[in-house]
């Protein structure tokens, strides 16, 4: 007796849950989706069934398109028998424009080829920043790369390479961006593209680029090298501006949300004056973001590199450290020394580094102190040694009382200090 489920046979009453409320759901997409797409009726019955068992029935595996490595992932379900049209249901990875700043015509034609080849559902954006196509059988899947070859659309990056690249909107609409975030992202993807598309590295290797310390890209935590812009010289401050947000909201409002807030204590307010000891800020953006008419960035503007973050996939997550403080980032040849730089770092970890090793886990594994050796890098203060691995962070002394009146317990804490002994208190 066949285990596969009819259409009519298919009830999703966990997923239902999921169109409650006053926000749009995927779910009332996908079973609009399912009147013109047969197959997605089968996907939403085996989403159904992973919610009941809690078990991912997807497998992967990677599919070559001619001239990729990378940019396809397989997908076929370990439950065909019950859903047949999920034998293959795979992912096109595709390159994204910088800052995911598109035409209506592009998203038109994506459209188009996605119902025409695929399931017809496109995901913006993936974790990795791509546009994800998703739904297309072996067949379908090298129908759809060539017509995306053929409009100018190029794949995205897979497994153990460079993948594709994602930043803010930077100084397209943002006056905080220190640099040109989309500029600089099309100039890697362009000059690194052949590893992008074939994986030759250790393991994935990500960068993502935000205009300033805002980080909108998220690059701390999501990626092996962020580039976050930064300036050297002290914050410009409109004193004009700074008396009429006096006018409007009161010193108090200035002394609560902006002087009593700086993390390094850096600014006074004396005669409805802001005073800025720059030397002491540490431009974590605070200020200019509630200010942002008084404050702004400075003038001598550049990006900060570092690298080793990551999120949990294997073992725990990890937050970047400082490689370089301060970089110039304004012309083609600061752009090529930003490209010499990843080079360096991608022939040293690509030689000594382990198969699925991030570049963060090598740092580890070697010690900062030889790594920089080996990229040819000198040593500087600023450098953070041991960055922390946890992006989040509790205070107890800080916790709500518990409702019980139970005692407080401190958190286990692992001290790893370079140099003291690894306790858990």
């Amino acid at each position: 007796m066949s285990d596969t489920k009819e259409p009519e046979e298919i009830q999703t009453p966990l997923l239902d849950e999921l169109e409650k409320g006053p926000w749009p759901s995927f779910v009332t997409d996908l079973k609009d989706l399912s009147e013109k797409k047969p197959a997605v009726k089968q996907l939403l019955g085996q989403l159904e069934e992973s919610y009941e068992t809690r078990t991912d029935h997807w497998l992967g595996t990677v599919i070559n398109l001619d001239g990729y490595g990378g940019g396809v992932i397989g997908r076929y379900s370990d439950v065909v028998d019950k859903f047949p049209a999920m034998a293959r249901f795979n992912t096109i990875r595709i390159l994204e424009p910088s800052a995911w700043v598109y035409s209506t015509a592009a998203l038109r034609e994506l459209c188009d080829i996605s119902e025409k080849h695929s399931a017809g559902i496109l995901q913006f954006h993936g974790m990795t920043g791509d546009i994800l196509m998703l739904g297309s059988d072996n067949e379908q899947t090298f129908e759809a790369g060539e017509e995306l070859m053929e409009k100018g659309w190029d794949l995205g990056g897979s497994g153990a390479a460079m993948r594709t690249l994602a930043c803010c909107v930077g100084p397209a609409r943002c006056e905080m961006s220190c640099f040109d975030t989309l500029g600089l992202t099309k100039y890697i993807t362009d000059t690194f593209i052949s590893e992008l598309h074939r994986p030759e590295f250790p393991y994935k290797y990500k960068f993502k680029l935000s205009g300033c310390a805002n980080d909108c890209a998220c690059s701390m935590q999501r990626s092996d090298m962020p580039i976050i812009g930064t300036w050297r010289d002290g914050i410009q401050v409109d004193q004009e501006e700074v008396a009429r947000f006096i006018d409007e909201r009161g010193e108090r409002s200035v002394m609560n949300t902006v002087i009593a807030r700086c993390p390094t204590q850096c600014m006074t307010l004396k005669d409805r004056k802001i005073i800025i000891d720059d030397d002491n800020c540490v431009h974590c953006m605070h200020c200019i973001n509630v200010m942002h008419r008084a404050l702004s960035i400075g003038r001598d503007r550049g990006v900060t590199i570092l690298i080793g973050g990551k999120r949990s996939l294997k073992i725990g997550d990890t937050m970047s450290s400082v490689l370089v403080p301060f970089m110039k980032m304004e012309s083609e040849e600061d752009w090529e020394r930003l490209t010499d730089l990843v080079r360096r770092i991608w022939d040293f970890w690509g030689e000594h580094g382990m198969e699925h090793e991030r570049v963060g886990e090598f740092i580890d594994r070697v010690g900062l102190g030889t790594f920089l050796d080996g990229i040819g890098l000198e040593p500087d203060p600023q450098m953070v040694n041991q960055p922390r691995s946890n992006p989040y962070i509790k205070f107890e002394e800080y916790t709500r009382p518990r409702m019980a009146g139970e005692e407080k317990k401190a958190p286990s804490v692992l001290n790893k200090e370079p140099d003291g002994e690894e306790t858990i208190s």
